[in-house]
């Protein structure tokens, strides 16, 4: 069952939301060559709790971290490690934050020093299909429709689409319903009505769409070994239209390096 919010229930996850989106945007300042993912996860934990939060991540489920790190060809659910991010990689960052019974979950993925331009081209496409997905999240719309947004954008542009793991709906829980899978088809899938929130986090491979899990019974890595980029936003949906309580103004490291090209 879809689980409708109340104004004083969606001001809260705006406040939630407005903290994992702070928290994200100065992980992403601190990210640099030879910074290692524990040390980028400590920071996380420290900011979240230093504001009187939770973080959310940490033991769901088992997960021994704050945030999830996952680098390269690592798709989601990263462990962080001992690993020093080096020139080049890509990052990307999943973060998320319990507030006052509420949460918030957001993530992006960070080039590292001088990056490829197939890699940039990667990122920016990905965060492409995060913002067209979000003008699908309106009253009357299907989530179909939102999933259509991120699989017609990313295989325009030759990339595929994971399948196994998708959005979803978002509040006193991490994961609510519904599922919302990265492609669809238009028209089809439940209604979106106005008090929904969702997370919606497209997951975008360079090579293939197959993936495996580590060893380590969480870790999600490309089958091909060829990166992956994530991005992801809690949206609510109003009568106003979508509202994005994660957005925080700053831009893209991949659009600011793409200026121009």
């Amino acid at each position: 069952m879809i689980i409708g919010k109340s104004r004083k229930e969606l001001e809260k996850m705006r406040a939630a939301g407005q903290l994992v989106g702070r928290v994200l945007q100065e992980l992403r300042r601190m990210v640099q060559p030879g910074i290692t993912t524990l040390e980028v996860d400590m920071a996380a934990e420290k900011m979240i709790r230093d504001a009187g939060a939770l973080p959310t991540f940490k033991g769901y489920h088992g997960f021994p971290f704050s945030i999830c790190a996952s680098v390269n060809e690592q798709v989601v659910h990263g462990f962080p490690s001992s690993y020093k991010l080096k020139e080049g990689d890509i990052f990307s960052i999943d973060v998320g934050a319990t507030l006052e019974g509420f949460v918030g979950d957001t993530a992006a993925t960070v080039p590292i020093g001088k990056v490829s331009e197939k890699l940039l081209r990667l990122i920016r496409v990905t965060e492409e299909c995060l913002e067209r997905a979000i003008e699908q999240c309106r009253e009357g719309k299907h989530l179909g429709d939102i999933g259509w947004a991120v699989q017609s954008h990313a295989e325009a542009h030759g990339y595929s689409i994971v399948r196994e793991y998708v959005g979803h709906g978002i509040g006193r829980r991490m994961h609510e319903d519904p599922q919302i899978p990265n492609y669809g088809t238009p028209g089809k899938g439940a209604k979106v009505k106005n008090g929904y929130v969702f997370a919606v986090e497209p997951m975008v491979n360079l090579g293939v769409k197959e993936t495996k899990v580590l060893k380590d019974g969480w870790t999600v890595i490309t089958l091909d070994g060829l990166p992956s980029a994530h991005y992801e936003h809690t949206i609510a949906i109003t009568e106003n239209g979508p509202e994005v309580f994660t957005r925080v103004t700053e831009p893209s490291p991949a659009k600011e390096v793409l200026a121009g090209v």
